[in-house]
């Protein structure tokens, strides 16, 4: 296998290239009209933008299925994309036309109806419709046969990897009260989680702490007397230093990662009618496997150091202590640092800048379950990161420090990914 080319080398526009030749893209161009004919594989129209509606329809498909099964946590989520999506990718790779269709949404299918079983109905029954849309023939054939043998191998893979709720949270109880040391924030009768997803299996990482950042600053330290400050003030739930944009910055990006991004590769898919099935599963699936790897360093980096919340710090530390302090959103039952939600942020900016650009081809229009009625367009991938930077500090759930340094890891751990998608199949 070539070496796969660094993330600053690579930062291709999908629909130009990804990971492929920049011919191979263009419907009819990836080799001569002799060798492939009118139809590509297997006789099926090569249509440009028939990859793009059938990969739209099968993404709305896994929102539907990951919707249905409600997994609590972020991990599980970002690994049934990140399984389902992957065995797609492989199955589809260096293919195109009926083989690769067939094979794509067979291989979405069977991994799907493997991770949550209570939707083999629904998926059954879109599987049957995808395939009677394909000529029948040895093309269809074999691509059911490639997006079989594609998930089984992804599943027997991923077998047993502890981002299932039941290893995710294994019990933890915080040590005594103390400066600087994580408890449990109200409502307290909530328990401690995702202790246990330090020790998931990853994609590419060789060990959970590869990358880790160090520990949170000295409570004596200029940035951290810097960020209690800015966290006291503007986090608070009844500020009135927040002005209104801060205040619907905070709400609207309060809920999972995750979410945003399925609508992100939602979006692209639709803008992408040249892409190929095997480009656009890549997208998904590098998204979303890196997402998990970041989560298991994220999990070792917040139990190894065990910082305080900002309402346990002003509620009950030493620097202008305020027990009547609440935040404006509550906070998570694991450690403060590093951020979980600007790790998944930086992770994506990542990503989709060495895969799709630094710009999307088109804005992106995006919705929050946490504000009503609201929308945020966005282009560039960095914008959406510093708003989830700032995000977490106005809702009073983080310092900035920490924001900041959760970004960093996530990146660091995309770029890693990037460098290293043989270890994927990709």
């Amino acid at each position: 296998m070539s070496q796969r080319p660094t993330p600053s080398r690579r930062s291709l526009l999908l629909g130009a290239t990804l990971g492929l030749p920049a011919t191979a893209v263009v419907a009819g161009t990836a080799a001569p009209a002799s060798a492939r004919g009118r139809h590509g594989h297997g006789g099926h129209p090569a249509d440009p933008g028939a990859a793009a509606g059938l990969a739209h329809g099968w993404h709305v498909l896994t929102e539907g299925a990951l919707a249905a099964a409600a997994f609590p946590e972020p991990i599980t989520q970002s690994r049934t994309w990140a399984v389902s999506w992957l065995a797609a990718a492989r199955a589809t790779k260096g293919q195109r036309g009926t083989l690769a269709s067939a094979a794509f949404v067979q291989a979405l299918h069977d991994t799907l109806v493997s991770l949550v079983p209570a939707q083999q109905s629904a998926l059954d029954a879109a599987l049957a419709s995808s395939l009677a849309t394909l000529p029948a023939g040895s093309a269809k054939t074999q691509g059911v046969q490639a997006g079989a043998a594609a998930a089984s191998a992804v599943l027997a893979e991923r077998a047993g990897d502890g981002t299932d709720t039941q290893s995710v949270n294994t019990p933890f109880t915080p040590g005594p009260a103390a400066p600087g040391v994580w408890q449990l924030t109200p409502p307290t009768s909530r328990p401690a989680v995702r202790a246990g997803q330090k020790n998931a299996k990853p994609f590419f990482l060789t060990s959970s702490n590869q990358f880790d950042p160090g520990p949170p600053p000295a409570l004596d330290s200029a940035t951290y007397l810097r960020d209690l400050a800015e966290t006291r003030t503007l986090g608070r739930a009844d500020s009135t230093a927040r002005t209104p944009e801060q205040y619907a910055i905070a709400k609207f990006w309060y809920p999972g990662i995750a979410g945003f991004s399925a609508q992100i590769t939602r979006q692209l898919i639709a803008a992408q009618p040249k892409a190929s099935l095997a480009e656009l599963s890549e997208v998904v699936a590098v998204l979303h496997t890196t997402s998990v790897d970041a989560q298991i360093a994220l999990a070792r980096t917040k139990y190894d150091y065990l910082f305080w919340r900002p309402f346990t710090a002003i509620t009950t530390g030493d620097v202008e202590q305020d027990p009547s302090w609440t935040s404006l959103e509550v906070a998570p039952q694991h450690p403060e640092y590093p951020s979980g939600h600007t790790l998944q942020g930086g992770a994506q900016q990542t990503v989709l800048e060495a895969l799709v650009g630094r710009r999307a081809p088109s804005p992106v229009a995006l919705t929050s379950s946490n504000l009503t009625g609201a929308s945020r367009l966005s282009s560039d991938w960095a914008t959406i990161d510093r708003e989830i930077i700032d995000a977490r500090v106005w809702e009073g759930v983080h310092f900035r420090n920490s924001d900041r340094v959760g970004s960093a890891l996530g990146k660091k751990v995309a770029a890693y990914g990037l460098k290293h998608l043989d270890r994927i199949g990709l």
